[in-house]
């Protein structure tokens, strides 16, 4: 038995939006297409997520610099000039996400699209609570760290300079709650 398989183009339908052969495979320029639809989707959300850990960076500055000025006491020094050094880091991160930003093609978000989520990091009514200031701080890195870890998840396979970014200001986000994490351990068993 003798079986012919045709492989003009007229063999070709349409599922959906995927081109499909007789056989039921999809050919190659097909795949690639799909490919690269997905990849520019991709590419959009990165650019989404970039910008909120971006606003997170920045929002963070913001408030460690209240903090560091703010904070009264001889048990706020330290904290003080933890918080105070941390500013520039974090700045750091803000300035390289903005370039990245802008080199995958986004736009790096101006100050009308800036909204204030980080309410534990507000000024506490006491300017000698520093366990407020250090569990706002610890949270603000726990959230820091949600977010750079959804960044590499996304980048996955599609953007390997973006994961790497994150990857390194993960590390700086762990060891920074890592240090918080610490004084809230001393200033609670004193």
């Amino acid at each position: 038995m003798l079986i012919i398989k045709r492989a003009d183009c007229h063999s070709e339908r349409q599922e959906g939006r995927r081109h499909v052969t007789a056989d039921g495979s999809v050919p190659q320029n097909a795949q690639k297409k799909e490919r690269l639809m997905s990849d520019s989707n991709v590419k959009e959300e990165i650019i989404r997520e970039l910008s909120v850990a971006y606003w997170m960076e920045l929002e963070t500055v913001m408030n460690y610099i209240s903090s560091s000025v703010n904070l009264d006491g001889v048990r706020a020094e330290e904290i003080k000039k933890s918080l105070a050094a941390d500013v520039t880091a974090e700045l750091v991160h803000a300035q390289t996400i903005a370039k990245r930003i802008k080199t995958i093609g986004g736009t790096v978000p101006g100050t009308f699209d800036f909204k204030a989520v980080q309410t534990s990091l507000q000024p506490p009514a006491k300017n000698t609570d520093v366990v407020a200031v250090i569990k706002g701080v610890i949270e603000a890195e726990d959230a820091a760290v949600a977010q750079y870890n959804k960044l590499i998840k996304l980048c996955d396979g599609v953007d390997y300079v973006t994961q790497d970014l994150c990857i390194q200001a993960l590390g700086d986000e762990e060891e920074h709650c890592r240090e918080f994490r610490g004084f809230l351990a001393e200033y609670e068993s004193a």
